[in-house]
């Protein structure tokens, strides 16, 4: 099924978006990272998916720069040839009351978390159509669906993406592309770090009593990908905060 077909994945070296990416190399899809941190973290996911026989490459790209995620995918195009999927998972926060925000924090998250996953729409739809067919997987998260004291920044930015995702939808379904999210809420990832499951007063506000792990969030992400009646959509993967 995915023999010669490529998938992008943003914030690819670790995270939600490694375990997306081992997941679609499993599935035998070439993989493209785009990452902007630790070298040593991209170099191994890519060495993990290569080792289950598919082609895969880092690319370091910041990409909320509309020039340098226009440059990234004319070079993995190049690299690996059609494209098939696109997940935007890169994402950054920059937590403080709104009272007290600085706007470098405001345009930082936006440029990074919104901005981002514009750029790699715009830059990748022309060869979506021109493949006549493609997947968008956008990653949200609840904090855009509910808000979230002391995130007015994140909030905003993946209540954005819930929009963005269904504009693109709309916009790219006459050619066969679909464009789906999900909304993770608290996921073990190094985001989420400094919180703890010993936290009762975290635990009480999750229906299922714990938090997520990757391979929840991944198993919903390939989900959609698999999905060819499904867009639109924004999938929760929250423990059910948000229902």
């Amino acid at each position: 099924m995915a023999e010669g077909k490529t998938a992008i994945v943003t914030g690819g070296s670790r995270g939600i978006g490694r375990e997306v990416a081992l997941r679609l190399a499993d599935l035998g899809y070439d993989i493209a990272i785009v990452y902007i941190g630790d070298e040593n973290e991209a170099a191994e996911t890519v060495r993990d998916c290569e080792a289950k026989g598919v082609k895969a490459k880092a690319y370091v790209c910041n990409v909320a720069s509309f020039e340098e995620t226009k440059a990234v995918v004319a070079e993995i195009r190049k690299d690996f040839g059609p494209l098939w999927i696109l997940v935007n998972n890169a994402g950054i926060t920059r937590d403080g009351l709104i009272a007290f925000m600085k706007e470098e924090d405001w345009d930082s998250v936006l440029g990074v978390n919104l901005k981002g996953a514009f750029n790699m729409i715009r830059h990748t739809a022309a060869l979506f159509i021109r493949n006549k067919g493609g997947r968008i997987v956008n990653i949200s998260s609840v904090s855009g669906l509910m808000g979230n004291a002391g995130q007015a920044n994140y909030s905003a930015s993946k209540a954005g993406i819930v929009g963005l995702t269904k504009s693109t939808a709309r916009e790219l379904a006459p050619k066969g592309i679909t464009c789906n999210a999900v909304a993770p809420g608290f996921i073990r990832t190094d985001m989420t770090k400094n919180i703890t499951e010993d936290n009762s007063e975290l635990l009480r506000t999750i229906p299922l009593g714990r938090m997520g792990d990757v391979s929840d969030v991944a198993s919903a992400v390939v989900f959609l990908l698999s999905s060819p009646y499904i867009t639109g959509e924004v999938l929760r993967v929250d423990g059910g905060i948000a229902m």
